[in-house]
C-alpha cells in the first residue's frame, strides 16, 4: 500500500515516468519497512522471544498505517494511470492474455530471481539463511543481527512495493490495499514459511483454488477455500509443502 501510493504520488504529483516513480516507491517502502522494524519490531524483539507478540505487533502497525493514510490523504479509490498497452494479445483462436498480465508475470520472474541469487550468492544472503534456522547462533557467530533484521525489512519493504504498483494498476489504490496480504501469509504457509521455491508453489496453488472455486462454484466461496486450504495444510502437513521446521510451524 505505501509502495502504490508512493508511485501515485510521484507520477500524478511530480509528473514523473513509471520507471522512476516505481523505484521511488520501491525505495520509499523498504524505508518505511525499516524505520516500522526500528520502533515497533524491535522493543518487543529485545525484551522477549516469543515471535506471538510481534504478530500482534504487525497486525497493530497495519492498522495504524492504514489509518494514517485515511486520514493524511483520504479513503477514497484512487487509479494509477495506465502505462501499458490494453489490447489484448491472441495466443490461438479463443485464447487472449493482455500485455500487463504478460508484464506482470516477467518482472515477478525477475525480483524471484533476484532474491533467490542475494539468498544464495551473497554473504547476507546466508547470514539470511543462518539467522532464519537459529538467531541467536548465528549473533554469536559474529553476525550483526541488528543491521542484518534492518536488510531483511528494507528488501521485504522494497518488494511488496512492487506488489502493490501493480495491484493499484490492475485494480484501484486504497487504504486497505495491504490486506492482501494475509492471503500471501496463506501461500507461504502451504508452500512452507522460509522457502521461496514454496511461497511459489503456494501462490500458484492458493491462486488456481480460488480461480476454480469462483468459476464452479461461487465467488462468494473463495475465502472459504483460501482458509480451508490454510486450516488442511496445518492439520496434515504443519511445515508446508516444502518446510522443515515443523515444530516452530506449527
Amino acid at each position: 500500500m505505501v509502495g502504490g501510493y508512493i508511485c501515485y504520488g510521484m507520477m500524478m504529483e511530480l509528473g514523473m515516468g513509471i520507471w522512476v516513480a516505481g523505484a521511488a516507491a520501491i525505495v520509499g517502502a523498504g524505508i518505511v519497512a525499516v524505520i516500522t522494524e526500528r520502533f515497533a519490531y524491535r522493543p518487543i524483539r529485545e525484551r522477549t522471544s516469543l515471535t506471538l507478540y510481534l504478530l500482534i505487533a504487525s497486525m497493530g502497525v497495519s492498522i495504524v498505517i492504514e489509518n494514517l493514510f485515511v486520514i493524511v490523504v483520504g479513503g477514497r479509490f484512487r487509479a494509477i494511470p495506465p502505462v501499458l498497452p490494453q489490447s489484448p494479445i491472441t495466443i490461438a483462436q479463443g485464447i487472449t492474455i493482455s500485455v500487463f498480465d504478460i508484464t506482470t508475470f516477467v518482472i515477478a520472474i525477475v525480483f524471484l530471481l533476484g532474491l533467490q541469487l542475494f539468498l544464495r550468492k551473497t554473504r547476507w544472503g546466508l547470514a539470511i539463511r543462518a539467522a532464519a534456522c537459529d538467531l541467536r547462533i548465528a549473533g554469536l557467530m559474529g553476525v550483526n543481527v541488528g543491521l542484518l533484521i534492518g536488510i531483511v525489512f528494507l528488501v521485504a519493504g522494497g518488494l511488496a512495493a512492487v506488489g502493490g504498483i501493480f495491484l493499484a494498476m490492475r485494480y484501484t489504490l486504497f487504504p486497505q490495499l495491504g490486506a492482501i496480504t494475509i492471503k500471501a501469509f496463506v501461500a507461504a504457509v502451504i508452500g512452507g514459511l522460509g522457502s521461496l521455491p514454496g511461497a511459489v508453489a503456494g501462490s500458484f496453488i492458493l491462486g488456481l483454488a480460488e480461480m476454480l472455486s469462483a468459476g464452479f462454484i461461487s465467488s462468494q466461496m473463495r475465502d472459504i477455500v483460501v482458509f480451508s486450504l490454510l486450516v488442511i495444510t496445518l492439520l496434515v502437513r504443519p511445515a508446508g509443502l516444502f518446510g522443515k521446521q515443523i515444530s516452530d510451524k506449527v
